[in-house]
């Protein structure tokens, strides 16, 4: 049974296994990856303009000056309350003096805490009374998701525009966001927000050979930075955020070569930096040096025992070199750290399935369709196991799930086939079948199994007409099948 591989979160990698248990996805996850509902309304998505209208008033304008009073640069802030903003550290590089706008009027700002590492201050800003943001949480976020950047691009006061997450990046106390929402300069230190208005980050502005690639550090940061705080200097070493974003930018070209060197001298530069070690695995595992991608898997779970996503990447790794209980224990911490992750659950079923666990197979598979009743390869898993312990019956109404959710699901109409044939349903199985050689008509195993299907139930021509289309499919298959069935 194949692994997927690591969350691009979006996913990008390797071709799925021919296994009849399917992963989540073909590849593994990105290196870059609570708020609960306490309220009925929380859930509720505001549009574009009531987003607008809830945080535009806590959107803020900064102006840096050198010494001389010179204007430098602009960007953008989110008032935090007690007359604090946050903002990205390089909006402020080279300052010596600042000031924030807000509604027509100037205030005086003075450098409160910085990370210059993560790219992350707050100003304090006496006399500002702007309306403090409501933070949110990057934990259960989701590629997909809308999200809306409010900042000044340009000097354009309170400019709104409108995307999605188009991938998460798992890092050190949040996820790294990656947007489609249209940044431009002067939007960096503005804010990120979901379809409740709530702060999820703020957008920086990243642009990598022509390739414009607009990020957003995660709001966990801003919580964190009083913690952090160690010096209102800018450092003089290459920040952890521009790795993070040169890597994100070779990771999205799919220049492995280059990834593979790059995160080298990131985890030289940064050795207690459990992301690079992250990246670096992947970057092996793209190069086909799996042994390599295990250790740097494993350092990085050495420096972030709680690493979710790395337990992910090694379980994946494992699985395709053999190690099925090593695989099978990396999986289990991830779902221990994160347990209400679909992806991991299918993956612990499918190496269950591998080593024979067939009860501890379908327990995980029913909880990847329980976190995410709609995930049409983990019901295609389950009826599969199911199929594999007799269970029939459950595994028809699991097959029937999937093609509810995915029509076009080849391989899961096959299935469902075999399931209705096994149960004397052979009518059933020949639509099942036709179904999927309609989606997939090159499938000489599909056709195959129709061939089966027509002669069982007395349908001479069809079977002669399978049989030809076979011949001229796979040869040795529709000799086989010329000589396991009658033919007229």
């Amino acid at each position: 049974m194949p692994t997927s591989g690591w969350k691009l979160i979006v996913r990008v990698g390797s071709e799925c296994l021919t296994s009849p248990l399917m992963p989540p996805n073909n590849g593994t996850r990105g290196f870059l990856l609570v708020v609960f509902c306490l309220f009925a309304f929380d859930a509720y998505a505001k549009t574009a303009s009531e987003v607008f209208d809830a945080v535009s008033p806590s959107v803020i304008v900064i102006r840096t000056f050198d010494a001389q009073g010179k204007a430098l640069g602009l960007g953008s802030g989110v008032a935090l309350g007690g007359g604090m903003v946050a903002t990205n550290c390089h909006v402020l590089a080279g300052a010596e003096h600042m000031r924030v706008q807000h509604r027509k009027r100037e205030y005086p700002a003075a450098l409160r805490h910085s990370d210059w590492d993560r790219d992350v201050c707050t100003l304090a800003v006496n006399g500002l009374k702007a309306a403090p943001v409501t933070l949110g949480s990057t934990a259960r976020l989701k590629v997909g998701a809308r999200v809306y950047a409010i900042g000044a691009p340009r000097g354009l006061e309170l400019t709104l525009s409108e995307g999605i997450i188009s991938s998460l990046r798992p890092v050190a106390g949040g996820q790294y966001l990656q947007i489609t929402a249209p940044l431009s300069p002067g939007s960096s230190g503005g804010g990120l927000f979901d379809e409740q208005g709530r702060l999820i980050g703020l957008p920086t502005f990243y642009l990598a050979e022509g390739q414009q690639l607009n990020f957003a550090v995660p709001v966990e940061w801003i919580s964190e930075l009083p913690k952090r705080h160690k010096s209102t200097e800018e450092t003089t070493q290459t920040p952890y955020l521009d790795w993070l974003n040169k890597a994100a930018a070779l990771q999205v070209k799919q220049d492995w070569a280059g990834l593979l060197n790059h995160a080298r001298r990131w985890t030289k530069a940064q050795p207690q930096a459990a992301v690079a070690w992250h990246c670096l695995g992947f970057a092996y595992g793209k190069s086909g040096q799996s042994a390599k991608a295990i250790e740097a898997y494993r350092q990085a779970v050495r420096i972030n025992p709680e690493y979710a996503e790395a337990w992910y990447n090694l379980g994946v790794v494992y699985g395709k070199s053999g190690q099925t209980t090593s695989a099978i224990e990396a999986y289990q911490q991830a779902v221990r750290i994160d347990p209400e992750d679909a992806d991991v659950w299918n993956n612990l079923g499918a190496v269950y399935g591998d080593s024979g666990q067939i009860a501890k197979a379908i327990e995980a598979f029913q909880q990847a369709v329980r976190i995410n009743p709609e995930f049409a390869k983990a019901w295609l898993n389950l009826g599969v196991v199911y199929g594999d312990s007799g269970q029939i019956a459950k595994a028809i109404e699991a097959f029937q799930q999937a093609v509810r959710i995915n029509p076009e699901y080849a391989k899961a109409w096959l299935n469902l086939g075999g399931s209705y044939g096994k149960s004397g349903q052979t009518a059933k199985a020949i639509e099942a079948y036709r179904q999927a050689v309609r989606i997939d008509p090159e499938d000489a195993e599909a056709w195959y199994s129709l061939g089966v299907a027509y002669r069982l139930s007395g349908q001479a021509e069809q079977t002669l007409a399978v049989y030809k289309r076979l011949k001229a499919l796979d040869p040795a298959r529709a000799e086989q099948f010329l000589n396991e069935n009658v033919l007229p």
